[in-house]
């Protein structure tokens, strides 16, 4: 499975997913008057400052992935629950822009393509001859699909994921001591579910991912 997801166009969407996600962070924070995560050179699209190596190794492994977390000082905002809110919202934001152009330009260039099931038949049922051609197809192929994938898991409401931070603006203050705390169990509530998922096979990850992605690839294909 790895040996099949080691290629060219699976790499460089993952490059670009993860690039754009976290320079959106870097970006957002950045115009709302923090400059932190500037200073620490990740307004940028460059990959390699964006690169989480155990994030990026889950993607070949699991199918979903992180990047390094952009730097975010709240106290340069002038309201903290908002603009910490916007900064979590631009990373999914971003990969689903991506995702939107990625399927617009199937429909452009191949648009036999778009009524498969998975990723798989997407890239290897295209019959394109032209090899250049072929090869833009699988790269937006697999970048339609893992920026919808990135945006869908980062959208989890649990720390540190992007939701948990997003919801919080919502959150009453009276209530926000006891929010706090369940933003401390976090990543042991995400390693249960990665465990639930790989080694009890309950896949409460995976149905949450594919009901996202489903239903953003529906309202895109009534489009």
């Amino acid at each position: 499975m790895i040996t099949d997801l080691i290629n060219a166009p699976f790499i460089i969407a993952i490059l670009l997913a993860l690039s754009f996600h976290e320079a959106a962070h870097a970006f957002v924070a950045n115009a709302l008057g923090d400059p932190t995560a500037k200073h620490e050179g990740r307004l940028t699209l460059n990959p390699i400052a964006h690169l989480d190596p155990l994030g990026t190794i889950m993607f070949f492994i699991v199918h979903f992935g992180w990047g390094k977390p952009v730097p975010v000082n709240p106290r340069y905002f002038k309201n903290i629950k908002r603009d910490s809110s916007l900064v979590s919202l631009a990373g999914p934001a971003s990969n689903l822009i991506l995702a939107v152009i990625s399927f617009f330009i199937l429909m452009a260039i191949a648009p036999q393509i778009l009524h498969v099931a998975s990723a798989d038949q997407l890239i290897f049922t295209h019959g394109i001859g032209a090899q250049i051609k072929a090869f833009i197809v699988q790269i937006l192929a697999n970048s339609l699909f893992i920026n919808l994938g990135l945006m869908a898991f980062n959208l989890l409401p649990i720390a540190p994921l992007d939701g948990s931070k997003i919801i919080q603006v919502f959150v009453p203050y009276h209530l926000e001591p006891d929010y706090e705390k369940y933003l401390e169990y976090g990543p042991y509530i995400l390693i249960s579910l990665l465990v639930a998922e790989y080694a009890l096979n309950i896949p409460i990850l995976i149905t949450w991912i594919s009901f996202i992605v489903d239903s953003v690839l529906k309202l895109l294909l009534l489009l």
